[in-house]
């Protein structure tokens, strides 16, 4: 079953996220178990031909590899999708032309606008038809839903054809209300809980992005409903094994 499948038979899926620009990074979180691996185009240094790096060997695992773009702009939509991203990420969709530029960029007319480019897709020009159907039906849109407009026009939002789903984006939804980092502000919580019911209603397929690489914050979004959730990223993985490791190297030590 595809990635697409899954998400439209509203199955959980669990993905990361890839901030580090090197593809051992994404061959070792390929071979752990993820549903998908999406790599950051918008928070990192990550360039377009280190990203098509990045993406071939995440496709050559058996993992479907998603861009988290920089922004919703038609032309880097494009590049990675040429390079063999499965699927966007667009970050900032605040209304209902964000949602329809975001999935215009990435079909060909008449669907969309997208441009016609022979790369990697393609097979290097020797599949250009199979992978123009590939794209009609397989291809994914996600928008991030991470400004406070976003939730208020999220009905419509979720109304536009090939709209895959929606992934909240915590620390950036929260900096639209004034409150960068404090999710258990009223003011979040009550935002969040607006964009549960209009899921809900919607039966739209939700998704987070849990910052904490700590496992019982997956499980409590888990248990919200979220289906499409990104478990942390990279250097947060790096950086909290170090920090224990060395913790508890150090206690032993204190212990003797």
């Amino acid at each position: 079953m595809t990635l697409k499948d899954k998400l439209k038979n509203h199955e959980l899926t669990i993905g990361s996220w890839i901030t580090i620009g090197h593809t051992i990074v994404a061959e070792i979180m390929a071979k752990a178990g993820y549903d998908w691996l999406t790599v950051d185009m918008e928070h990192s240094a990550i360039s377009i031909d280190i990203a098509q790096d990045l993406i071939r060997v995440i496709d050559l695992c058996g993992l479907a590899p998603l861009v988290r773009v920089s922004e919703n702009d038609p032309n880097l939509i494009k590049r990675v999708m040429d390079a063999g991203s499965h699927g966007v990420i667009v970050p900032m969709v605040n209304s209902k032309n964000d949602a329809e530029k975001a999935v215009a960029s990435v079909q060909y007319p008449p669907s969309g606008f997208r441009g016609v480019g022979l790369a990697r897709a393609q097979n290097y020009g020797f599949d250009f038809e199979g992978y123009k159907k590939w794209n009609e039906q397989e291809s994914i849109v996600i928008v991030q839903i991470e400004h406070i407009k976003a939730v208020e026009n999220l009905e419509t939002i979720l109304s536009v054809p090939g709209v895959d789903g929606f992934m909240i984006g915590p620390y950036d939804l929260s900096g639209s209300l004034g409150i960068p980092g404090q999710f258990d502000h009223p003011e979040m919580v009550k935002a969040l809980k607006k964009v549960k019911e209009i899921s809900k209603k919607m039966n739209a397929l939700s998704g987070f992005h849990v910052i904490s690489p700590d496992a019982e914050a997956l499980q409590e979004k888990i248990r919200d409903g979220y289906k499409f959730i990104a478990h942390s990223l990279d250097i947060l993985f790096f950086d909290n094994g170090c920090r224990n490791s060395l913790k508890a190297i150090r206690k032993n030590i204190d212990a003797l």
